[in-house]
């Protein structure tokens, strides 16, 4: 079997509803590793949440966060680095609507910083935050973020992404990233997982028919059409559903990645 790239997302497809690996799917993303393929995580999270899991299964591969908005290696300098932000004024513009567009916080971030609308929205626990001690309000933001994070509740979801869309269709494109919270992602237009994976794909010399990807949400759909193999978990969007190749038979929480990449590469 030629050597393959494994595009993971995270949320929903990794992880369990608990937001946690399990032992054996660490164990088994290392016998793909032990066979010669390269496992990768493309996750809507900053690094700042998502580092633990890279640091859990052991890789030393490139990695994409901010749903593409970066793509590097982990403490590493790399030649094939990207970074991608948004307007800081269309971040200013989204905090003036916050109301209006039923937001329960707006936060905005590079990999050096992070920044808040109000000290009382940060959560040390949900927001992780290993790159800054501590919040900055928003108005310390004096370059272009890499990303604007928004959280709001299930039911405004697509009001906000639609809101957004028709306010700044040339400047941004907003995701999700899944999981129990509503978080919104908005990033630079043309920004996504898919554009993100080819970066790495290139760099690792791999031909895009070998790339396979699993994905569970609205933002997994550009990643899945792109790869030669796309696969959208059970307890995936039915958008998804529709441009994979297939659907794992388990959900998330049943390790339903990890038993179809058993089965598809036969480790």
């Amino acid at each position: 079997m030629s050597k393959k790239l494994i595009a993971l997302d995270l949320d929903g497809t990794t992880l369990n509803s608990a937001s946690l690996i399990s032992e054996r799917t660490v164990q088994v993303l290392q016998k793909a590793r032990d066979k010669g393929h390269i496992v990768s995580i493309a996750t809507g999270r900053p690094y700042r949440m998502s580092a633990h899991y890279y640091q859990q299964l052991h890789l030393d591969s490139p990695m994409v966060n901010f749903n593409g908005s970066l793509i590097h290696k982990p403490k590493e300098k790399w030649s094939y680095e990207k970074e991608y932000s948004v307007p800081r004024e269309i971040a200013f513009e989204i905090l003036e609507q916050r109301e209006n567009l039923h937001l329960d916080f707006v936060a905005a971030e590079n990999r050096q910083t992070f920044f808040i609308d109000k000290l009382e929205n940060f959560q040390k626990d949900f927001f992780a935050t290993d790159i800054a001690t501590e919040a900055n309000l928003f108005p310390q933001l004096k370059t272009n973020p890499t990303s604007v994070m928004l959280k709001t509740k299930n039911e405004f979801a697509n009001f906000v992404t639609e809101s957004l869309a028709k306010q700044f269709p040339n400047e941004i494109d907003v995701k999700t990233w899944g999981g129990a919270t509503t978080i919104l992602e908005v990033v630079p237009k043309g920004v996504q997982k898919a554009m993100a994976i080819s970066v790495v794909a290139e760099a690792m010399q791999i031909n895009q028919e070998d790339i396979i990807a699993f994905g569970d949400e609205h933002n997994d759909v550009e990643l899945l059409d792109y790869a030669g193999w796309g696969v959208a978990m059970k307890n995936g969007t039915e958008q998804l559903k529709s441009v994979a190749n297939d659907v794992t038979t388990k959900t998330n929480d049943e390790e339903g990645m990890v038993d179809y990449l058993e089965e598809l590469l036969a480790i």
